[in-house]
């Protein structure tokens, strides 16, 4: 039998449903979506919308996300996007089906400050078979200009039985 952290999209899916609604729902979810993957949730992001196919999560610029040159580092952005990637493919993914990131890359169009919002759109994760995945997301600053633009490659797989 899987475990549930070998799949966690129905998991994330019910407890979105639940929490998102009520206030500082959204933020409880982002806090256990930290407990779930400790180091993304160091970067304190919040998810502000999800569902199967899409998610939208956000970054507030602050000290602690920020380089040498006042603006919101380049690792931050790229985790970001990474947990844009992850939630939206995660919880896009049917039961019995796990996926793990084998690659990503990141594009940088401008320094990133202020209100910072990573999307992620998904589609096509039929999974009968181990497959390769490519999850776009692109980050936008508070103005809706592009600061950087990823691509997570994830290897999809049903989840093997024991």
């Amino acid at each position: 039998m899987p475990s549930s952290l070998s799949a966690p999209g129905e998991r994330l899916r019910a407890l979105w449903r639940r929490l998102s609604g009520l206030p500082f729902g959204k933020t409880v979810f982002s806090l256990f979506v930290g407990r779930m993957a400790p180091y993304s949730g160091t970067l304190g992001a919040r998810v502000q919308e999800l569902e199967p196919g899409w998610c939208r999560v956000t970054l507030r610029d602050r000290r602690r996300v920020r380089n040498h040159l006042a603006s919101v580092h380049a690792m931050a952005l790229a985790n970001l996007a990474e947990m844009a990637s992850g939630l939206a493919v995660l919880v896009s993914l049917p039961p019995g089906v796990q996926g793990i990131v084998t690659g990503f890359s990141i594009s940088y169009q401008k320094k990133a400050r202020g209100l910072l919002t990573a999307e992620c759109r998904v589609a096509g994760l039929e999974v009968t078979a181990e497959r390769e995945y490519e999850a776009g997301v692109t980050v936008s600053d508070a103005q809706g200009d592009v600061v950087a633009t990823a691509t997570a490659r994830w290897r999809l797989r049903p989840i093997p039985r024991r």
